[in-house]
């Protein structure tokens, strides 16, 4: 194998080992509540009347945009990263295509080499040239048979050199198109890391500014909106309508996810330390047996849809009207995911935020 096919094969090979699931640090809730500034001495200022329980719902609800904005960004990073690995996969199987054919055309050369070189030991007469100056009938006949295979082998030889050369500048032209695609979804991947850090960035700017009382209170309001949603939720009797059981495979990737409990958010993470939505649902899926798509969005696209009312646990709940949540349904009007940056994997109500639907692994 040349250089530059050891050049090809090395990058490739180098280019899979390298792809790795980057991790942004974790942030708890945050966001600042603006205090009025004392006056001094007899030069009153206008000090707004303080709202805090105004302040800090504003503030929860910008930090839920945040954060979703973030969600998003991830989808589309563990997309872009989904795509990286099988490009990559595939320019190393191009290499080695590209490896083994040219081993073959070096072996299809020297067998044209060694017949050339067998004419020239006859005396520059080819076969055919040899059969036809033969006075001896015997000779004449086995002669004969001898010209027809040689005719016939040369003919192969050069069909297969011939295919063997296409070939060869077809996989150049697919792993020099999958290199320029691999290109593509590393910048992806760059663009999205960014976003995804800029909004965690700013969600730790609105925390680092709040009180322990105030993120004690909009915790409090966080899960108070959770509760809401949930019982308005379960207040159109939808939960009387559920009670499908769980197949052998669906108890098996319940059992994953509820054993990740307590464990971190991480965005881009799929286990075992860490997780982010999609990184939670796919591999306790893949432990039950049942590989499905790596993000949300490919999961609400490519897996079964089922009504509300018919899932069941170990059916995957997709939320937003962009598909960039995932939950695990484990029964009773229960998910367990992994909500956000500073949050860990945990139980919630299947309806505290907005269901887009439900979808089935193991239609």
């Amino acid at each position: 194998m040349g250089s530059g096919k050891r050049g090809l094969l090395t990058a490739a090979l180098t280019v899979v080992c390298a792809v790795t699931v980057l991790a942004a640090p974790g942030a708890a809730f945050a966001a600042p509540a603006p205090t009025p500034a004392p006056t001094t001495g007899g030069s009153p200022s206008p000090t707004p009347t303080p709202r805090p329980g105004k302040d800090l719902e504003e503030i929860r609800e910008k930090l839920e945009k945040l954060y979703h904005d973030a969600a998003v960004a991830t989808d589309a990073y563990n997309a872009a990263e989904e795509k990286a690995k099988k490009q990559s996969a595939e320019i190393v199987a191009l290499a080695k295509k590209i490896d083994q054919g040219q081993q073959r055309l070096d072996k299809l050369k020297n067998q044209a080499g060694a017949a050339a070189r067998d004419q020239y030991r006859t005396g520059g007469l080819s076969s055919t040239a040899q059969f036809l100056l033969s006075d001896d009938p015997g000779q004449f006949l086995d002669g004969a048979g001898r010209v027809l295979q040689g005719q016939q082998a040369a003919n192969k030889l050069m069909a297969e050199m011939t295919r063997t050369q296409k070939d060869l500048r077809q996989y150049a032209d697919d792993a020099s198109a999958q290199w320029k695609k691999l290109d593509a979804n590393r910048k992806a991947k760059a663009a999205a890391k960014k976003k995804i850090q800029k909004q965690i960035d700013t969600a730790e700017k609105l925390e680092s500014r709040l009180e322990k009382k105030e993120k004690e209170r909009l915790a409090q309001l966080e899960q108070e909106a959770a509760n809401k949603a949930q019982t308005a939720w379960l207040d159109t009797g939808v939960l009387d309508d559920i009670d499908g059981k769980a197949t052998a495979q669906g108890k098996k990737a319940v059992k994953y996810a509820t054993e990740q409990l307590g464990k971190p958010y991480v965005w881009g993470a799929e286990g075992p330390a860490a997780f982010d939505c999609s990184g939670l649902t796919s591999q306790a899926w893949a432990a039950a047996g049942h590989p499905i798509p790596r993000t949300s969005q490919e999961q609400w696209k490519q897996l079964k849809h089922v009504e509300v009312e018919d899932m069941r646990p170990g059916d995957l709940v997709i939320y937003f009207d962009d598909a960039s949540h995932v939950a695990m349904y484990i029964g009773d009007g229960a998910i367990i995911h992994a909500p956000r940056p500073g949050r860990t994997v945990t139980i919630a109500g299947a309806g505290s935020m907005p269901i887009l639907g439900v979808v089935r692994p193991d239609a």
